[in-house]
């Protein structure tokens, strides 16, 4: 699992729950631990075989356990998975694991999530089919986060499908985290969500977030779509390559969001120039300046606050001649706030 990309999954305009399962931390690993105090002291070594063997237990066996059965079953799957004994192929046992993940108490359905994530891909496919098709959506909130602390490719699918179609939020919320966390193997679909006219917005806002989450893992797939038949696909492309060049000094993302102040559609321009003035993009200061004079009110407005962001003063000149030529209310109250940013700058590092 990479650990490169420090942006929080937290950063997702989506409430990710209210208990600590329901979290993630910016490294993608959960920010809670265990601490198992004084569980099933009467527990001996042959309970402790019974439960972990699967060969010795009856097939009738419920999967619904009690919190002390659950408490047991925790304990002993720590004991093994700290003494490197736990045998990732035991099926029964790691349904049993994920079962559990609906327990009533928030932390031990954390150390549940926590210790599949150490079992890691061998846990992948059933957690694949508890987000497909459990009926406890905490089960499946769960078994969504514990995906993300995997990040296995072959889980792409699934989160997707969990993102469009599950009744739960914070099922949606978690899924698309995970697909933020496996990275560049989710951004052909996450691209593919953006360019349909089948899926709500809230899906397609999450889509960007994640491809911006993403980054420069994803950069190439990006630049190629810059040209995608899609304006929101353009857009959303605009704003992960916005990322990009925030986390580095490659040209090739600069030269892109300039030339996509150009692009016929209004909500491309827009996002560019956004992201020039929030990078402080000096060199697209020309460019942002003959926005000032476009026949769309927002883009003139756009450019109007992204001259202000960078605050620079070779645009106080374009923007007092703009103002004396604007006739929208809105954008001339963007330019006059823009004036006074710059002229206030300027005066603050006359006195430095």
């Amino acid at each position: 699992m990479s650990a490169t990309n420090t942006n929080s999954i937290n950063d997702c305009n989506t409430s990710l729950g209210k208990d600590a399962m329901n979290r993630v931390s910016t490294n993608g690993l959960f920010v809670a631990f265990f601490f198992q105090i004084g569980i099933i002291i009467h527990l001996d070594n042959l309970a402790k075989s019974h439960m972990l063997n699967s060969e010795t237990q009856s097939g009738t066996d419920s999967l619904n356990l009690s919190q002390a059965e659950t408490d047991a079953l925790l304990a002993a799957v720590s004991e093994q998975l700290g003494l490197n004994t736990f045998n990732p192929d035991d099926q029964k046992l790691l349904k049993q694991m994920i079962e559990s993940m609906g327990d009533s108490r928030g932390m031990v359905r954390l150390s549940f999530a926590e210790a599949l994530g150490k079992i890691g891909k061998p846990a992948t496919p059933l957690l694949m089919e508890a987000v497909a098709n459990h009926p406890n959506p905490v089960v499946r909130r769960a078994s969504a986060k514990t995906l993300t602390l995997i990040a296995d490719p072959i889980a792409v699918p699934t989160l997707v499908n969990a993102l469009l179609n599950d009744e739960d939020t914070v099922v949606k919320t978690s899924s698309v985290g995970g697909l933020a966390k496996i990275g560049e193997a989710a951004v052909p679909a996450l691209l593919k969500i953006l360019a349909s006219t089948e899926y709500p917005e809230s899906a397609k806002g999450h889509a960007v977030w994640a491809l911006g989450f993403i980054g420069a893992e994803a950069k190439e797939h990006l630049y190629r779509e810059i040209n995608s038949d899609s304006a929101e696909v353009r857009a959303a492309v605009v704003g992960a390559i916005a990322k990009i060049a925030q986390e580095g000094t490659e040209e090739a993302a600069f030269n892109i969001l300039v030339k996509a102040l150009t692009d016929p559609s209004e909500i491309v321009r827009c996002e560019a120039a956004s992201a020039l003035g929030s990078l402080s993009y000096r060199p697209a200061i020309p460019n942002l300046v003959e926005l000032l004079h476009h026949a769309d009110w927002d883009t003139r407005k756009a450019a109007a606050l992204a001259l202000m962001k960078i605050g620079d003063g070779a645009a106080l000149e374009p923007l007092q001649a703009a103002l004396t030529v604007e006739k929208e209310a809105g954008v001339q109250a963007v330019i006059k706030l823009a004036i006074s940013q710059i002229e206030r700058q300027l005066e603050e590092d006359a006195w430095e």
